[in-house]
């Protein structure tokens, strides 16, 4: 028989291992993970719960930003929200808990509710316990990841985990980081706090991986609809507390002048790192300096060893771990088999509620950017959401799209979104761009008067270049 243990059982990487491996004759499982309730990040403090506090302050937005509803609009019940976001986690995580202890029913399937550490190479202790492992995956996760910034131990921070449990905010922030978690949640402050907030950008816009122009709209629609300010191409310098018990943040501009900011309270969402201490990789030969983790899934050190999910530092998305974990699964069995292990390749396909998720951004495959780095010639459109009525007359007619198809024989490479129901439109894009169809083939037909007549003129425009 041969010996897996997933260390990070609860996760959605390690699942998706267990899952694929539970079933296999011949395989013996031993799942661990520590989780108190249990569920991994997605579902306990990462996007299940972020959206459903997200959607509250979207309901207060659309009913503030509509002209043709009059009245004071309604207060966000932090409490409310708070208990019902609770509820529902408490409820997705047991569902998650449950499905892994119906795979420890299998035959020679054993799960373990305890921290895991490495004793050597092949060998993992867990619950008092010794196992000894022919394969060993390892998907403890991230955590929050907070800077060095010179005195941010001197003020108090809130990270995106106090922020979903917030029941009261203060009237002013300063938030450092403007990726996907603040992206997301500085609005919510904004709608659901009332809060007058500055948002600190390194670059010169906002969602690096865009073409500029969607970064310039979504910078554009935070400073028009919210009480937000965001200087660019600055770098925090120094953190201080106040008199007053608030901050003081001193920022150093691209063209070297200072400014200072000062607020009642810092918001950290600067990012996750992984979770690697205390699982003793230093009784390993395994070191995670650097790419420490091939495309197969394998640590470079050892080839025995897997990592999936955020804990490789590749790519922290849900729908990725999930499938590195599949990959990783599959890898183990071609590699007990003798087979090659192979790499895992996905197309580019990712999601930002940003905007409360009225204004979602989303890529499938590559911008114009990216494809033509990638050597690509193409053609490629742009529409504005307010080219198509279908969007005024739903009172969303701010944000853009874009497709980029090749020049040479019509293949859609990409697609980027910002504006309502993106997140949706990017499902269909995964099916074209990932079957490889020609922009030519797309049926041009919507049904009126639905949201993705955008979508159509995107591709008669491509078209016509192409035909031109």
């Amino acid at each position: 028989m041969t010996h897996v243990v997933i260390i990070g059982a609860y996760g959605s990487a390690g699942a998706a291992v267990a899952g694929e491996l539970a079933p296999v004759d011949g395989i013996d499982l031993t799942l661990v993970d520590d989780g108190d309730p249990g569920g991994g990040l997605c579902i306990l403090k990462g996007c299940m719960p972020s959206k459903e506090v997200l959607s509250a302050g979207a309901h207060r937005f659309q009913a503030r930003h509509d002209e043709r509803l009059v009245g004071d609009p309604p207060e966000v019940d932090l409490e409310a929200t708070v208990e019902r976001k609770d509820d529902h986690v408490l409820g997705w995580a047991q569902h998650r808990r449950e499905g892994i202890h119906e795979l420890a029913e299998y035959e020679g399937v054993d799960f373990v509710h305890a921290t895991a550490e490495f004793v050597d190479d092949y060998t993992v202790r867990a619950g008092g316990r010794t196992f000894e492992a022919d394969y060993v995956v390892v998907a403890t996760g991230s955590t929050v990841y907070v800077p060095d910034t010179p005195g941010i131990e001197t003020v108090d921070y809130m990270t995106s985990a106090d922020v979903l449990d917030a029941t009261e905010l203060p009237d002013s922030g300063i938030v450092m980081g403007f990726g996907y978690i603040g992206m997301e949640l500085v609005p919510y402050l904004a709608e659901a706090g009332g809060m007058e907030l500055t948002v600190i950008e390194h670059d010169a816009r906002p969602i690096d991986e865009a073409d500029p122009a969607f970064g310039d709209a979504a910078r554009d629609i935070y400073e028009a609809n919210w009480d937000v300010e965001i200087p660019t191409n600055c770098y925090e310098c120094e953190l201080e507390p106040t008199d007053d018990g608030g901050v003081r943040l001193y920022v150093e501009f691209e063209d070297g002048s200072e400014k200072q900011y000062e607020a009642d309270q810092l918001f950290c969402f600067t990012g996750r790192k992984p979770t690697l201490d205390g699982l003793g990789l230093a009784e390993t030969s395994i070191s995670t300096e650097g790419e420490w983790v091939s495309d197969t899934m394998q640590t470079v050190d050892a080839d025995h060893v897997y990592a999936v999910g955020d804990v490789n530092g590749k790519e922290p998305i849900l729908h990725v771990a999930k499938e590195q974990g599949f990959r990783a699964a599959q890898n183990i069995l071609r590699q007990e088999s003798g087979q090659q292990p192979l790499p895992y390749e996905n197309v580019h396909h990712h999601v930002i509620f940003s905007g409360l998720g009225v204004y979602p951004f989303a890529r499938v495959g590559h911008s114009e950017q990216s494809a033509r780095e990638a050597g690509y010639d193409v053609v490629s459109a742009t529409r504005q959401a307010s080219d198509d009525g279908v969007f005024k007359s739903k009172d969303v007619s701010e944000g853009l799209a874009k497709l980029v198809v090749d020049a040479t024989d019509g293949t859609v490479l990409g697609w980027q979104g910002l504006h309502y129901h993106a997140d949706s439109f990017a499902k269909t894009l995964q099916v074209v761009v990932e079957l490889g169809l020609d922009v030519r083939a797309i049926p041009d037909r919507a049904y009126h008067p639905t949201l993705p007549e955008n979508l159509d003129g995107l591709v008669r425009d491509c078209v016509a270049q192409l035909e031109g």
